[in-house]
């Protein structure tokens, strides 16, 4: 695939999966055009050599696997969940003529950014139907809903010097004037538009504001893809286009996690079971499972900070990568990151021969260090692991930057390691 396909090919998927719901399903239905079989996990498997099979979990994080004779498999672990405010279940606000809604932070987000953004909603519900059945579907409301409007400079002159945000008075999303907005309506309204005509009630929903603006190129000469959720979805793209442009007779396994910006330890993150269940479904003779971990490579790809040209400091200048300069090899002498000299390795060696260049992230030694999927993963299945980003600005705003030629980089050497 060129890079000008791949990089419209990203947009779109961006613009498509505003929580990890929507990114999950929009890969499953991805894995489905490329002639993987879904499986369930409630159901007794049937593997079959030569057959290539994804299945998910709580709707928000999927694995896909070709299923060949060879067992050194290539494994790809992303994550599919991104910072954002998530409305809290009692979320309706009504006061001083206006109805807003109480959110909740969720994950390491930049507050700043959420202001005098055109917001909308999108996530899952459940609810019961007309046959006393629970069901669950995704909503995403699309048009502009609602708004975080900033506190003007005339009644805040320190705005500009020391602007604080308090969580829970200062970010909550301002909706109407008209005070007799009903939340279950404007739900039942929602799951109308989808068709589905037959609640009885409505359960639970876990819904989030995302910003309304179209994920596109940036620059003079289309130097940068600005977005939403480039951390982590820009990964999740790249590893669901490269176990889909393998050969089945290549092992291969890629895995998007939810739950990493807040710890990962869920039923659906990856400190949880779903990676070990599924491996140890597709190898049940454990000498068979060992010798599969023991000979595979997990890439762990995440976004890495690049360095920002307005706050050079912030970097170790020689571990400082650039946008559009090559895939980051992360790397951190307390484990932080999985990558060590093995691992290393067999991924330059790909990349050389690709003529792909790679870079090297360190963090200062004086400040902290974020974490990936990586070293859990590696912890809990003792697969050997390495710990690689593409360059980004702006990490964990409500809009990031990235360059239009690090993806398409990640995802040639993926395909050919």
């Amino acid at each position: 695939m060129n890079k000008q396909d791949f990089n419209e090919g990203l947009l779109g998927f961006l613009d498509a999966s505003p929580t990890p719901f929507h990114a999950t399903q929009n890969m499953a239905m991805m894995f489905e055009n490329a002639g993987f079989i879904k499986l369930e996990e409630v159901d007794k498997w049937q593997l079959q050599k030569g057959q290539k099979y994804y299945v998910s979990r709580n709707d928000s994080s999927i694995i896909a696997f070709t299923y060949p004779e060879a067992i050194n498999y290539t494994m790809i672990g992303a994550h599919t969940d991104s910072p954002n405010l998530k409305l809290k279940p009692n979320a309706v606000i009504k006061e001083h003529g206006v109805v807003k809604f109480g959110v909740e932070p969720y994950g390491g987000l930049l507050l700043n950014p959420w202001f005098d953004r055109d917001l909308s909603l999108a996530g899952r519900v459940s609810y019961l139907n007309a046959a006393d059945e629970i069901q669950e579907t995704l909503i995403n409301v699309q048009k502009p809903l609602a708004i975080i409007p900033s506190l003007a400079i005339h009644l805040d002159d320190k705005a500009n010097k020391e602007r604080t945000v308090n969580k829970q008075t200062d970010v909550c999303p301002i909706l109407s004037t008209n005070e007799e907005f009903n939340f279950d309506d404007f739900i039942g309204w929602q799951l109308a538009k989808n068709e589905i005509n037959d609640v009885k009630e409505i359960y639970a929903s876990e819904l989030s504001f995302y910003n309304t603006q179209k994920a596109s190129y940036v620059g003079l000469r289309d130097d940068f893809i600005a977005s939403a959720r480039l951390d982590n979805l820009l990964s999740c793209y790249v590893g669901m286009l490269s176990i889909c442009s393998v050969d089945v007779d290549k092992p291969m396994l890629f895995v998007a996690s939810d739950h990493e910006e807040v710890g990962s330890e869920s039923v659906s993150g990856a400190a949880g079971s779903f990676l070990e269940n599924t491996l140890r479904r597709m190898f049940v003779d454990y000498d068979e499972y060992m010798q599969m971990t023991r000979s595979s490579l997990m890439i762990s790809a995440d976004n890495a900070h690049a360095i920002h040209p307005n706050y050079p400091a912030k970097h170790d200048a020689k571990h400082a990568p650039h946008i559009n300069a090559g895939v980051v090899i992360k790397v951190n002498a307390n484990q932080r990151y999985a990558s060590n000299s093995k691992t290393i390795s067999k991924f330059m060696h790909t990349a050389s021969k690709l003529d792909v260049t790679l870079q090297n992230f360190v963090t200062r030694s004086d400040m902290g260090c974020g974490s990936t999927i990586g070293p859990i993963t590696a912890t809990r299945l003792g697969i050997d692991t390495i710990d690689v980003g593409l360059p980004t600005w702006a990490m964990h705003s409500i809009r990031e930057l990235a360059g239009t030629d690090d993806a398409h980089d990640l995802y040639k050497i993926l395909v050919a390691i």
